[in-house]
């Protein structure tokens, strides 16, 4: 089969994500080409096709999006920007692949989710795609901890601590899109999903305990406006009970912890570094009540992949491999994400227990 011919929006030869992960991840998969990229201008467009060898450049993305010989559309920009650069995708008939977060809001999601055709998209949700998370879920699946009792995770941000980075101000911001609810708690809660079942009802605690927070770069106290400490507790759909607390920042202790009970057993997961779903992960099991280290099988890790899991791009490749698939969540599926992601507002704002599944 001829391979599918990628276009990037939003790769630069000052690096990024798209550059980080996607351009060695599709360097790593048979079946996809790296066919054309856009950036912020033409020049810097001309820039990075040189850098990386990507014979198509364009200004506009809506000229990459309309191109024949572009067969998928990678939309790696920061999130306001989304809207409008798959929209014109969508139209040209191309399949869509958007990082995550979707959109900035539940609207503007469900708005993208309405304009998508079946088969014609996929989000960044790399947690699905991660070999050990893979073989998590198929050890609950098959028995592994008996009937699932209760679970317990605990994660750090990475942002959203006490100091903010050059250039990631916007995530201080709901507007930005881009904050501890968006992305870090959404990787989380979908990862649940995937694993044991999504929440039947919930209930939840926000606060912004760090109103303002030093700029790395300038020295000074900013404002920050979006909570930095999320508590979610609640019943899932197997009857389990469920408790997540996500926290701005890093910590020395604990980045990521997440424990799963059952009558039969215990299941463990550390991961390296506080974005679990691009970093490293350790898997632990007991059913005699003492954990052992679990080695993921090699049936879920693409073979030219063995070695690299501590690579940004190791589960964007097996993202990519998947999609080939058909076989990636799509905007339908981000939609039920950012419902559940509106459930925990609504609850935090409430102060009520509340299903996601009810707008």
């Amino acid at each position: 089969m001829a391979p599918v011919r990628v276009g990037i929006v939003g790769l630069s030869a000052n690096g990024g994500w798209a550059a980080t992960a996607h351009v060695p991840a599709l360097a790593a998969v048979e079946g996809y080409e790296l066919r054309a990229l856009s950036a912020s201008s033409a020049e810097s467009a001309r820039v990075a096709g040189e850098k990386y060898g990507v014979p198509l450049t364009f200004g506009d993305a809506g000229e990459l999006a309309r191109h024949p010989e572009v067969d998928l559309v990678v939309v790696a920009v920061k999130v306001p920007e989304h809207r409008a650069l798959i929209e014109p995708a969508l139209a040209a008939g191309k399949q869509v692949l958007s990082e995550w977060p979707l959109g900035v809001s539940l609207a503007e999601t469900r708005a993208l989710a309405e304009a998508a055709k079946d088969g014609q998209t996929a989000v960044g949700l790399q947690g699905r795609s991660a070999p050990a998370l893979r073989y998590l879920r198929d050890l609950i699946k098959d028995g592994y901890v008996g009937r699932v009792l209760s679970t317990s995770l605990i994660a750090s941000g990475g942002n959203w601590g006490s100091s903010v980075r050059a250039g990631r101000d916007y995530q201080l911001h709901p507007e930005g899109g881009a904050t501890l609810l968006t992305i870090p708690f959404a990787h989380t809660a979908d990862t649940l999903h995937m694993v044991l079942g999504g929440f039947a009802e919930l209930s939840a605690t926000m606060a912004t305990v760090r109103p303002r927070v030093r700029d790395e770069v300038t020295g000074d106290a900013v404002p920050m406006t979006v909570p930095d400490q999320i508590a979610v507790s609640g019943v899932l759909n197997g009857g389990a009970i469920a408790s997540l607390h996500l926290r701005g920042g890093t910590s020395p202790a604990t980045d990521f912890l997440w424990e799963i009970n059952g009558t039969e057993g215990t299941l463990v997961v550390n991961a390296a570094d506080p974005l679990f779903w691009i970093s490293k992960l350790t898997l632990r099991g007991s059913r005699t009540g003492t954990l052992e280290r679990l080695a993921v099988p090699t049936r879920y890790e693409l073979p030219q992949l063995a070695g690299r899991a501590s690579e940004p791009s190791y589960n964007v490749a097996h993202a990519y491999a998947r999609h080939l698939k058909g076989d990636l969540p799509d905007f339908g599926h981000a939609l039920r994400v950012h419902r559940v992601l509106d459930a925990v507002q609504r609850s935090a704002d409430t102060g009520t227990r509340v299903h996601p599944d009810a707008e």
